[in-house]
């Protein structure tokens, strides 16, 4: 779901600033500075139910992704699944408890032989060759126990111990990259916003301008073609209108699958909201070495070759041997009535062990030792990828940043030369063409500051989920 949501989101600011935003993508991994999340769910809920449109702020909108969102719910029920796969294992420690009522028919003289006696009715003088039929009627009360199954069941208990731990972990990963998934589309939300007011500025200025044109053109002071260039400027101007406030719908419901909301239910983000640049790129070292420690990803990783190395262990306990444990007590009788007299109780030790197997259990031990290299294997992947996350988040901050001074300077200069252009177009110095030129480049730099900061805010968040922050 994440996946598919923040790839909704990206389109969409791409197309909103199509100049600057091109090569935006949404990572699944990486982090910087943690943002103080203190705020409860149950207070978000209070806070945000007073009310029929609730607006969300930053942490809000965390909180309540975090309460609703179905990837978090269903890492909760794998964890109870974890929690009943434990118990499962240590039913093995357990007594097995079976009640059993049979009934049977028999003429075959030996088997009579032995129900008469079970019943309590031998009699010396009949005929033991030919008895005749009889019937049995046994009420029993069975109990298996387990005494020693070469280690299989202990393995196999604290295999499913660390299951749960594992579950536990993987819910801690999907629960930090769910929140930076919420702070990069909330931020996302207000870049498209901030693109479609430079839309809106835009068609302001060139309307504004086409109309003293055409009261030029009318006067015959201005050729027909600088009319018609500004018309086109114009068009293009709305077009870009309609589809930066289409976006801003498109962000706005990726938003919403994150945070659990359908497309019908309310959604509004605080217009005050804060941008809150970071101010500064932290050391390198310093959070590599924090996102190896305690990434969730990892620390499962190491949960699983700890379950497999149990799992290789019961599998070689299958050449040990096995030794059960087992009593009955029941009665035997013609009528199914009940007696002391009849009742009887069976106990004994059976044990066991496999002389051949078809080189099952050697294949089974060949399969776990193969299951416990790829575990090893993968933990190794993981741990190049989250380097990459953190050193491609790192350089992104690093580079944000500085882009940031760059466009407001950009800015500075482009506003200046539009001014500067605009009264040498009302004076009659320059072009329509070179009027235009301005406006263009005065939307390129507001649109290149909107991705500056986005793109800062973005990678202070990777850098976050990175070192595990939201774990």
């Amino acid at each position: 779901m994440l996946r598919v949501t923040k790839k909704t989101i990206i389109n969409a600011i791409v197309f909103a600033v199509p100049l600057s935003f091109s090569t935006i993508t949404f990572s699944q991994d990486q982090q910087n500075q943690a943002l103080d999340l203190s705020v409860s769910a149950d207070h978000t809920q209070s806070s945000l139910s007073s009310t029929q449109e609730p607006v969300y702020s930053l942490e809000q909108a965390v909180e309540y992704a975090l309460a609703h969102n179905p990837d978090l719910q269903i890492a909760q029920q794998r964890i109870v699944q974890a929690e009943a796969q434990l118990g499962e294992a240590l039913s093995s420690f357990y007594p097995q408890v079976t009640a059993r009522y049979s009934y049977q028919y028999t003429e075959n003289p030996a088997m009579v032989f032995t129900h008469t006696i079970n019943q309590r009715r031998l009699d010396f003088n009949s005929d033991f060759n030919h008895p005749g039929g009889t019937q049995n009627l046994r009420p029993e009360v069975l109990a298996n126990f387990s005494l020693f199954r070469g280690g299989q069941d202990y393995q196999l208990s604290k295999a499913a111990e660390l299951g749960i731990e594992t579950a536990v972990l993987k819910k801690s990963a999907i629960r930090n990259r769910l929140t930076q998934a919420v702070i990069s589309a909330y931020y996302g939300y207000l870049a498209t916003q901030e693109a479609y007011k430079v839309t809106e500025s835009s068609i302001k200025a060139i309307s504004s301008e086409l109309k003293q044109s055409r009261t030029r053109f009318e006067a015959g002071d201005l050729l027909k073609s600088d009319v018609l260039s500004l018309e086109v400027q114009l068009a293009e101007a709305e077009d870009a209108k309609i589809r930066a406030k289409n976006n801003i719908e498109l962000v706005k419901t990726g938003l919403k699958t994150l945070l659990g909301l359908t497309i019908d239910q309310p959604l509004t983000i605080g217009q005050n909201a804060d941008w809150q640049l970071p101010s500064s790129v932290p050391d390198f070292s310093e959070i590599l070495d924090i996102a190896l420690q305690q990434r969730p990803e990892i620390q499962a990783a190491e949960k699983q070759i700890a379950i497999q190395q149990r799992m290789l262990s019961a599998a070689k306990g299958a050449h040990l041997p096995r030794a059960d444990g087992y009593v009955s007590y029941g009665q035997d009788s013609r009528d199914g009535s009940f007696s002391s007299n009849r009742d009887h109780v069976t106990a004994g030790v059976t044990v066991e062990m496999d002389i051949f197997s078809g080189f099952a259990t050697t294949e089974r031990i060949n399969k776990a030792q193969s299951k416990l290299t790829e575990i090893q294997v993968t933990k190794r992947r993981i741990q190049l990828n989250i380097e990459n996350e953190v050193k491609t988040a790192y350089l992104r901050l690093q580079e944000a940043l500085v882009r940031i001074d760059i466009t407001n300077a950009a800015i500075a200069s482009a506003e200046e030369a539009r001014r500067m252009v605009k009264e040498q177009r009302q004076a009659g110095a320059v072009t329509v063409t070179r009027y235009i030129e301005s406006e263009v480049a005065r939307d390129k730099s507001h649109s290149r500051a909107i991705a500056a900061k986005f793109d800062a805010l973005r990678a202070e968040a990777e850098l976050n989920k990175a070192q595990g922050l939201w774990r």
